[in-house]
């Protein structure tokens, strides 16, 4: 099954769009939280605040959408009201860790200067996919007239992506070939995630 495939069968059901909605919302806060977690005690920048506060109002924004499409809305991110609950939370955390290693072993940082690189590594590669995923989804929700509409994310995750290639380029002027292999490393960690939701969404009775 493919991306746009699966998306298409999940818009589909009420229920198991608002738990893709959820799911969403989680990696969205997930990703606030972790942009939070790589600032420096006392040199923080606009930008990065910037894409904790846009980061955290997608993860409401996308959770405030699901009462549109179900009465009864997921109200936490436990298990039960996510899609693929354990890739979901493992995806972004291995990509953390993994592009930690990656940037220890080919870069001479500080522990604060790491948590940045990985700040900006790991933030480019999510934004790349949103750039990815966000549109796709649009387009299958504008089909199928659905309520829900995620227009402005995909806005605001342009220009994330646009403010990211900018700091990458005040990082290090090779950073293009790290970016390569942080992204290849996102790519499998994206793989799996996704192949867990069809494993899922496949089990599901669809009228």
């Amino acid at each position: 099954m493919e991306f746009y495939e699966l998306l298409e069968k999940i818009v589909l059901d009420h229920h198991t769009h608002a738990k893709w909605l959820n799911t969403l919302s989680f990696m969205e806060n997930a990703g606030a939280r972790k942009i939070s977690a790589c600032e420096h005690p006392t040199k923080v920048n606009l930008i990065q605040l910037k894409h904790a506060c846009e980061e955290h109002r997608h993860a409401y924004y996308l959770k405030k959408q699901i009462a549109k499409i179900d009465s009864e809305p997921c109200k936490t991110y436990e298990n039960e009201e996510l899609l693929a609950p354990i890739a979901t939370r493992q995806y972004l955390h291995s990509l953390d860790i993994k592009a930690c290693k990656y940037l220890y072993n080919n870069f001479n940082l500080t522990k604060d200067e790491l948590k940045y690189a990985a700040y900006l590594f790991v933030t480019y590669a999510i934004e790349v996919r949103a750039d990815e995923l966000y549109p796709v989804y649009q387009e299958i929700l504008t089909k199928t007239s659905s309520k829900i509409m995620v227009k402005s994310i995909i806005l605001e995750e342009e220009g994330h992506l646009e403010e990211m290639i900018n700091q990458l380029d005040e990082f290090s002027e090779n950073w293009k070939s790290h970016a390569e292999n942080i992204l290849k490393i996102e790519h499998e960690l994206h793989d799996q995630w996704i192949d867990a939701i069809i494993e899922e969404v496949g089990k599901l009775n669809y009228a």
